[in-house]
């Protein structure tokens, strides 16, 4: 669990940006965190206090990088903390080096991010917009990019740096490719026919409890603002569409198609650039009873499309020299170019396919159009009554009234779902952890959450089943099966170990199998990723240490089933990189110094750590 929180909190700090922006309720109700009286800090980095409202925004902000996973909600305030200080210590001190980022790269960042773009360029409209309904100004969101791009640009200066020597990859294929030779018996379960007794069923019961329980559920009411809702109140002008018809032509239109195919005379140390262009001359006149193709198979001296007839693909301005573009761009349908000079020498050019620019009429697209409109005009009211739900459903806590009557929405319900699994919107990972976070089981207004990008909701509890233990009647044979069961891997854990023991006092291995009727069978350069055993079998066998002269290496491993395999490891050979393993070296490579640089990372950071006040009041 702490490996996928470190894998999705290292690396970029780019993701900190996007929370900013990329969900457009991230930003809502940030006049909460600068408003209000003095607050005591709860976390002091250096000079800078944070109060227990920065603590839980952090927490907010972080814990939706997880809003797919179950990961526990108290290592997830504790890994926030975490962040927010080592974040806080590497500004600091980028800040104190003097470190800076310039104008156009913060520009061309923000102008790249798709939440302030329309139709694929960067709309300063919806810009302003989206910063305005959130109380923020430009210089102050490009001050917090800055920061952002800055703390980034550190970190990739480490992390990015780290090398990998030809002793670091010797080493990795010498483990990677290490073999082991084995022998090995497997204790299968035996079943147990005999009954508990009441006392051992009993206090079974009492210790298993947990495990008979009822599965927890809630049922919630929630209100939920939509997009598509918004956009079908909406009935666009006809102005209104003729304009965004006008604005967007390239999103209604066709460019030109146009196909070339050239033969190329070209001038060269023994072609003088006359003789270029009377070889071109004469070509032309031999195009009147010669097609094109042929032509330019026997003459062109650009010998890779001379192959196809001079195919020269579709035409794109700007690949070509200016000439030849002005005048392939010139041609009509099959007629050919006087002969164009360039500076490879002279060029006769052809079109050989010619499809017209087309622009569809509003009419025929009125509808596209249309929706298009109602999309836009919706966008900005659905951002500035998200952040009406947020505030109103925060500061009425206690009821989804009084925000249904304030944005005129129902108030729907949900039947009862669990953790694990629900239907309608609990079919979402998001809504069943809130509904399950310890602020709505206290019977508050949920946090806004995000269903898609058109949807969002507030929930609150209706009613709360908890788990239950059920009574011992009802899963009295459940629980006779299970100590059967454990009885069964008790006795092959016992004759397991028994037969360990005896290996490494010195009996033979097919010795002491013989005496439990077990036969022992042997593999010889097993590799890692060998299909000869399980795959649980395999690891253990090569996390097992190696065999020393005069002392076995035995280790015993579980299966899934129950059953018991007893393994002795009798020798291991070190691997080497063989010519297959050119993919895996590189794979390696990068590995390795991924792993390194994060190390290195860590380390300068526990360093800042070490030389700054750091305070956490529990």
């Amino acid at each position: 669990m702490l490996t996928k929180i470190r894998e999705k909190t290292q690396g970029t700090f780019a993701w900190v940006i996007l929370i900013l922006i990329c969900v457009p309720f991230a930003l809502w109700g940030l006049q909460n965190y600068t408003e209000g009286g003095q607050e005591s800090a709860v976390i002091i980095v250096g000079d800078k206090e944070f109060v227990q409202r920065d603590v839980n925004q952090a927490y907010a902000q972080f814990k939706q990088q997880y809003a797919e996973m179950q990961v526990p909600e108290q290592l997830l305030k504790t890994q926030a903390v975490e962040k927010l200080i080592r974040d806080e210590l590497l500004l600091q001190h980028v800040t104190a080096e003097k470190l800076t980022v310039s104008d156009e790269t913060v520009r061309q960042f923000i102008a790249s991010l798709q939440y302030f773009q329309r139709d694929g360029k960067f709309d300063k409209k919806q810009y302003e917009t989206m910063l305005g309904a959130q109380g923020m100004s430009p210089a102050q969101f490009v001050n917090r990019i800055r920061k952002a791009l800055l703390m980034e640009q550190y970190q990739k200066a480490i992390t990015d740096t780290s090398f990998v020597s030809a002793q670091d990859i010797e080493r990795f294929f010498k483990i990677q490719n290490q073999t082991r030779d084995i022998e090995y018996v497997t204790l299968k379960l035996k079943p147990v026919t005999t009954e508990p007794s009441g006392e051992e069923i009993n206090a079974y019961y009492q210790q298993q409890a947990d495990s008979y329980q009822t599965t927890e559920q809630v049922s919630v009411t929630y209100v939920e603002l939509s997009l598509t809702k918004l956009m079908d109140d909406i009935q666009p002008t006809e102005e209104q569409m003729q304009a965004y018809y006008d604005d967007n032509p390239g999103l209604y239109s066709d460019k030109e198609r146009r196909k070339i195919s050239h033969i190329l005379f070209a001038k060269t140390k023994e072609t003088t650039e006359e003789q270029a262009l009377a070889k071109a001359q004469a070509a032309k006149l031999r195009l009147q009873r010669e097609s094109f193709a042929d032509l330019a198979a026997e003459l062109s001296d650009d010998t890779v499309t001379a192959k196809t007839g001079g195919d020269l693909g579709l035409f794109e301005v700007g690949v070509m020299e200016p000439d030849f573009e002005k005048a392939a761009a010139r041609l009509t349908l099959d007629e050919v170019s006087e002969p164009v000079k360039s500076t490879f020498g002279y060029h006769l050019i052809t079109v050989t396919e010619l499809v017209p620019a087309t622009t569809q009429t509003l009419a025929k697209v009125k509808a596209e159009v249309s929706e298009a409109v109602q999309r836009v005009e919706a966008e900005t009211t659905f951002y500035e009554l998200g952040e009406i739900l947020t505030e109103v459903s925060f500061e009425n806590s206690d009821n989804l009234q009084v925000v249904a009557d304030e944005l005129g929405l129902e108030i729907q319900q949900a039947d009862f779902f669990n953790r694990d699994a629900g239907a309608g919107i609990a079919q979402q990972q998001a809504v069943r952890n809130i509904a399950f976070s310890e602020a709505v089981l206290q019977g508050n207004n949920s946090e806004p959450v995000e269903i898609g990008d058109d949807r969002l909701l507030v929930l609150r509890l209706q009613e709360h089943q908890p788990a239950e233990t059920r009574p011992l009647a009802e899963v009295r044979d459940t629980i006779i099966a299970a100590i059967q069961v454990q009885q069964a891997k008790l006795q092959a854990e016992q004759q397991a170990d028994s037969l360990k023991q005896q290996l490494l006092s010195g009996t033979s291995f097919v010795t002491a199998a013989q005496a439990l009727d077990l036969k022992v069978e042997k593999i010889t350069g097993l590799e890692r990723d060998s299909k000869d055993l399980s795959r649980q079998l395999n690891q253990a066998v090569f996390k097992a240490a190696k065999p020393v002269p005069g002392q076995s290496t035995v280790v015993v491993v579980a299966t899934p089933a129950g059953d018991q395999a007893v393994i002795n490891v009798l020798a291991v050979t070190d691997g080497v990189e063989t010519a297959a393993d050119a993919e895996k070296a590189k794979l390696a490579v990068a590995n390795i110094a991924r792993a390194l640089g994060q190390s290195d990372y860590a380390a300068v950071v526990d360093g800042m750590r070490a030389s700054t006040r750091v305070s956490i009041r529990e």
